[in-house]
């Protein structure tokens, strides 16, 4: 079936669902402008910025 609990560190959208699934985000956007705090959009991002930037120091 698959692993539990266990994410990609490489995978912002696996990063954003496992905190979806902990409560930590919402599972839709309200679109709200500017975005809120729970929002999965911001979410992705930041989750992106953060894997862009080990890249970064990886390399």
């Amino acid at each position: 079936m698959g692993k539990k609990g266990k994410h990609s560190p490489d995978d912002p959208k696996a990063v954003v669902r496992e905190l979806m699934k902990a409560g930590k985000v919402k599972k839709k956007c309200c679109k709200s402008k500017p975005r809120c705090d729970k929002c999965p959009v911001r979410a992705l991002k930041k989750a992106q910025k953060k894997i862009e930037k080990a890249a970064r120091k990886a390399a």
